[in-house]
């Protein structure tokens, strides 16, 4: 049984990265940053200055905008400004509608938004927002490592908030530390916690699978889970895989195609969320799993993708749907009956076949990697039960699963910085 302290502070953990995201995380991070500076403005800006790191820009050029039937950054920040809520977190843009998709539009027309590489950005996820009225005033807001997290606001001037500072809202703003996680702890969480101490991650299920069932019935991005429900049998079989892929990939469909519907997020990516959501979901009803089973199995999902993201980063090269479909490969092993040993050879089977998938941006073909991730994650689980694993003598791969983990995450986090740089000069010279 774990610590009691440590049991909580998982908890606050959980709770702080599988949050409710409307719309591609990115593109609502810039969104809510100038949200924030508008307010500070108190009007609606003349010009808006922007300066993105790589990773923002490349995550935010080709994804639908919920409600807008629009692609890309321009009007994610015409939004923000004009409606946009810092109050909703990322769901900043919850209140757009007809009206205000217009005024977004002549707004863009009129030449009012500049948006720039910030080429020597301290982090990968990084968005400074300049907001100046008419008569010259200006309000600076940042957000930095993670979607929500401002570091710095100024009004005219006068900082009005800065990380480390000492001002008052930076001393009443205590930092969390998150706890140090590894497999084992992970997995002693998920299968002994109270079950009423983690029921709350069925929000997750209820969210995402909201966004499957509308995009299966429904044209949103490459409408690849509505196009398998209907073609897939065929090929594959009315089985827990194609169920798996078309359940999961649907919801995607949904978010990367502008649909306005909230989505459960993980460690600041809503694909992450439904990656680590939907395959789980779908199995467990193919099972007919005990509602206690699935909350320990989504559990184990969830709280696996975030210690992997732990050490790799918010955003990085590397495809975020290979850290959330190892979250949902494990969570399918514990449906399957297994424990420590099985889950650990399941994330190790993950490692040695999917490592090194590149994002190239979110968009609706994300869909078709995440397909290729849930895929891998019920044949790792599979393995796993029937007794098999990847060797130590296999590439990357070590007998300590956590080992394993940290040499996928370096790769993802320090061998794929100049693929990193070439996706973003592939993408921005088309």
């Amino acid at each position: 049984m774990l610590d009691k302290k440590l049991g909580e502070e998982i908890i606050d953990l959980i709770k702080r990265e599988v949050v409710p995201a409307l719309g591609c995380t990115e593109p609502a991070a810039v969104s809510l940053c100038v949200a924030k500076a508008t307010e500070m403005l108190g009007e609606i800006p003349a010009k808006i200055e922007l300066r993105l790191s790589g990773n923002i820009l490349k995550n935010a050029m080709g994804v639908g905008i919920p409600g807008t039937g629009m692609i890309g950054l321009p009007i994610a920040v015409a939004l923000g400004a004009l409606v946009g809520k810092s109050e909703y977190g990322l769901e900043v843009l919850r209140d757009v509608d007809a009206d205000s998709v217009g005024k977004g539009k002549q707004y863009i027309a009129e030449n009012r938004i500049s948006i720039k590489l910030f080429e020597d950005a301290p982090s990968n996820l990084h968005i400074h927002v300049a907001a100046i009225g008419e008569d010259g005033h200006k309000a600076e807001a940042v957000i930095s490592r993670a979607h929500t997290n401002f570091v710095y606001l100024n009004k005219d001037g006068e900082i009005v908030y800065e990380e480390g500072g000492s001002n008052l809202e930076a001393e009443n703003n205590v930092e969390v530390k998150d706890p140090q996680l590894n497999l084992r702890t992970v997995y002693e969480f998920a299968t002994t916690m109270p079950l009423e101490d983690i029921s709350f991650i069925l929000e997750a299920k209820k969210l995402n699978k909201a966004a499957a069932d509308l995009a299966l019935t429904s044209d949103f991005g490459h409408s690849l889970g509505s196009t398998m429900k209907k073609n897939g049998i065929g090929l594959f079989g009315d089985s827990p895989l194609e169920h798996i892929i078309y359940n999961t990939s649907a919801a995607c469909d949904a978010r990367m195609g502008g649909a306005q519907i909230a989505v459960m997020s993980n460690s600041g990516s809503g694909n992450q969320g439904i990656c680590a959501t939907m395959p789980v979901v779908s199995y467990a009803e193919d099972i007919n799993a005990s509602e206690e089973q699935l909350i320990r199995a989504l559990t184990l999902s969830h709280l696996t993708s975030i210690y992997i993201k732990q050490s790799l980063g918010r955003l990085s090269a590397l495809c975020g749907c290979v850290v959330a479909s190892t979250g949902a490969s494990s969570g399918i092993c514990y449906l399957m009956g297994g424990g420590y040993e099985e889950i650990s050879a399941a994330v190790k089977n993950m490692i040695a076949n999917i490592t090194g998938m590149i994002c190239d941006g979110a968009k609706p073909s994300c869909s078709l990697k995440i397909s290729s991730g849930v895929s891998t994650a019920l044949l790792s689980a599979m393995l796993a039960m029937n007794g098999k694993c990847v060797t130590e003598a296999e590439g990357i791969i070590c007998d300590d699963v956590d080992r394993s983990i940290h040499n996928l995450t370096s790769i993802g986090r320090e061998a794929m910085k100049e693929t990193d740089k070439l996706v973003l000069n592939i993408m921005t010279n088309k």
